[in-house]
């Protein structure tokens, strides 16, 4: 038997497939910022210049821009 259609819903797999990545690249990107930016630039912590914690948003935003960035480099390549 062959699935057409992930889990039965109607919704093509490739489709969920991308939301899958992009909910999964929102998570890292939060994870890595609270992990990497207060140790790299606690200076700038400190100071208020850059945030110590990002909110849902600016990670939906990042993840869009780092994804659009990766399809970009993979056009360019061929």
């Amino acid at each position: 038997m062959r699935m057409r259609n992930a889990l039965f819903l109607g919704i093509p797999s490739i489709i969920l497939l991308v939301a899958a990545i992009f909910v999964l690249g929102i998570f890292l990107i939060k994870w890595f910022w609270m992990w990497t930016i207060p140790e790299l630039f606690p200076g700038a912590v400190a100071s208020g210049a850059v945030a110590e914690h990002i909110s849902w948003w600016t990670a939906l935003k990042l993840s869009v821009l780092v994804a659009l960035l990766a399809a970009i480099t993979n056009i360019s390549k061929n």
